[in-house]
């Protein structure tokens, strides 16, 4: 047992070190954005999905690409358009002549098989093929007629969004955000990060940067951080948080029922502890802390809850009500073990 914990913790440390690697070929490419970043690695270590939300220059599709280029993945990009059919991402069947002369149908693969997938401007695209990524997101597969394909593994989608242009966009259907763990909101630089920006840019120079893991090593570390311990109180912390989002549960607090009206669903409380286990990992701790978890809520949780229009008229928007829901939520009690 001693010798399973040792291994496990030269694991974390070896684990933190990559980590670090990481950012230090990031930061090469892409100033600041260090919530951005953290987020996204504790999915791609989680093997869970993110969106980015964010207005245009921000480099959304710089780090995504560079992400993709310090991992010795597969990446693709797909460019979401209005005329974009299901099809031209999932694949389709095509009729060919073989060696003997018969014709016959061969699946052509479409871009979701890849290890990484960049679906830009995703609401810019129909719901009907903003739902072909449903099964891939969830399943790991696309069915083509009687058939059923298995995606590589690893299999990440990061999608972007522009908050701002909402004519000619097609807000993505709930069971789809559903499927993303993080909601992660890409902002602006400060003053200083923008002064980089500008001297870094402005060169003509483009940075090197070298790859840090491959994807065997990706899958391996997903294994690994299952391994972090979750202790019953940080579960019953999380069910605490994630009912009392909900107005018609009896525990939600007061301004939740006035406010809200629809909250998370399990789903929410499962990536709650995926990414609080991806936190701990990042920090070399074999165990979960509240402080984990609470890292995590308002990217899992701002896009799983529904404010009405007292909320709206008040000023509340959903990563206030997610802040104010941590202040009232009360942590369980740790209980005392006897040696």
């Amino acid at each position: 047992m001693a010798a399973e914990r040792k291994d496990f913790d030269d694991f974390l440390e070896k684990f933190k070190r990559h980590r670090e690697l990481m950012l230090d070929e990031l930061h090469k490419v892409v100033v600041g954005q260090d919530a951005v970043i953290e987020q996204i690695l504790a999915a791609i270590f989680t093997g869970g999905h993110c969106l980015l939300v964010g207005v245009p220059g921000l480099a959304k599709t710089l780090l995504v690409s560079t992400i993709a280029r310090i991992l010795d993945v597969e990446f693709k990009r797909i460019q979401f358009t209005p005329d974009l059919m299901p099809s031209d991402i999932t694949g389709t069947n095509v009729l060919e002549e073989n060696e003997a002369g018969r014709r016959e149908f061969r699946f052509m693969q479409g871009p979701v098989f890849t290890n990484i997938l960049l679906a830009d401007e995703i609401n810019r695209t129909p719901p009907k093929t903003q739902a072909a990524l449903l099964q891939a997101m969830q399943e790991r597969e696309v069915s083509a007629g009687q058939v059923t394909y298995k995606l590589p593994d690893p299999f990440f989608v990061i999608a972007t969004q522009n908050p701002i242009e909402q004519e000619g966009t097609y807000p993505l259907p709930e069971a789809q955000l559903d499927r993303f763990m993080f909601n992660v909101k890409v902002d602006y630089p400060n003053l200083e990060e923008e002064e980089r920006i500008l001297s870094a840019t402005t060169r003509g120079e483009k940075p090197e940067v070298r790859k840090v893991l491959s994807a065997k090593s990706i899958q391996f570390l997903q294994k690994q951080i299952n391994q972090i311990e979750i202790a019953p109180f940080i579960i019953t912390y999380v069910a605490r948080l994630v009912r009392a989002t909900r107005p018609k549960d009896t525990s939600a607090p007061k301004f939740v029922r006035e406010l809200i009206d629809w909250g998370a669903g399990p789903r929410a409380g499962q990536y709650l502890i995926h990414g609080a286990r991806a936190m701990a990992a990042m920090d070399g701790r074999p165990t979960i802390s509240f402080d984990d978890v609470r890292r995590v809520a308002i990217p899992v949780l701002r896009h799983r809850i529904s404010p009405n229009f007292q909320a709206q008229a008040e000023g509340f928007d959903t990563d206030g009500i997610v802040r104010r829901l941590m202040e009232e939520v009360p942590e369980p009690t740790i209980p005392k073990y006897q040696s």
